[in-house]
């Protein structure tokens, strides 16, 4: 009887901590795009309409989330906003959108703009097949755009797509929950597209998240940085990051994001490794 009521125990609280994840994951990330910072999740965006379906379009479409970005690269002098919106449509397919306000203060104060329009379809559903296992599978694609106005003195484009492919599971068979995810980009961004775009390379990324509690996720992110061609190679980018699931509906994150050597963001001819620094980063996401 007491194993018995152990392991009823232990479902519901897996269940429960389940439950809680996803009321936070996925984030809309820098991007728009249903992840967490940096790199998108299998997942999709959008939780059902809470009180059940009203119309034959609430069936159809998810209820909208909303994710702001703030990311202080002090060492570097830049503010790094970003805004987007996110749902699903057919409880499959996720669009977004991302704007971003990029202020580099060692440029007199001039600002850059980027615009990300992303679409996600999700292949297979985690456990599909009736299995314990099985993670969700999905393919992307974003189009970005950037204003900066280096892109003409590097000849380079201000705009480009990054396609995507991502497995994301989250197991709950150990101690605590463990979400794991990983997948691969084919990109053509310099600088997460910031700096603007030129010819394309592959690049994987990953997350690893544990929800010691369950309402918080600790966890780590990396992208590798994509060589571009033309000698042009991004930094690695990796960020250390916690969670806290407030309610089913608001998320707020901090962290702190390692993108590379500073100085190759502003010095013309050091085209290798580039990236703008490191500091805090700051979220709060709202799904409705």
């Amino acid at each position: 009887m007491k194993n018995t009521t152990l392991r009823i125990t232990v479902a519901a609280l897996a269940a429960l901590a389940h439950d809680l994840l996803f009321a936070g994951v996925p984030l809309n990330n820098l991007q728009g795009a249903g992840g967490i910072a940096f790199n998108p999740l299998a997942y999709t965006a959008g939780l059902p309409w809470e009180y059940g379906a009203t119309t034959n379009l609430n069936d159809f479409v998810s209820a909208p989330q909303f994710g702001t970005w703030y990311v202080n690269l002090n060492d570097a002098d830049i503010n790094w906003y970003a805004g987007s919106a996110a749902l699903t449509v057919a409880n499959r397919l996720e669009l977004s959108y991302g704007y971003g306000y990029i202020n580099a203060r060692k440029y007199g104060d001039k600002s850059i703009e980027t615009h990300n329009v992303g679409a996600k379809l999700r292949l297979l559903d985690e456990n599909a097949f009736d299995t314990a296992w099985v993670p969700a599978v999905a393919v992307g694609a974003v189009w970005k755009y950037t204003d900066s106005k280096t892109v003409d003195a590097l000849g380079l484009d201000d705009h480009g797509f990054d396609y995507y492919a991502v497995a994301s599971k989250l197991v709950t068979q150990t101690p605590v929950p463990v979400l794991l995810s990983a997948g691969l980009a084919y990109t053509d961004e310099v600088v997460n597209g910031v700096v603007g775009h030129n010819h394309y390379g592959l690049a994987a990324f990953g997350n690893i998240d544990v929800l010691p509690a369950e309402n918080v996720a600790v966890g780590l992110e990396y992208k590798q940085g994509a060589d571009v061609g033309d000698g042009i190679r991004n930094h690695d980018y990796w960020d250390g990051h916690v969670a806290w699931f407030v309610t089913q509906k608001l998320t707020l994150v901090a962290a702190f994001a390692e993108t590379g050597d500073k100085d190759k963001f502003y010095r013309r001819g050091s085209t290798k490794n580039l990236g703008v620094g490191s500091g805090l980063v700051l979220s709060a996401q709202y799904q409705f």
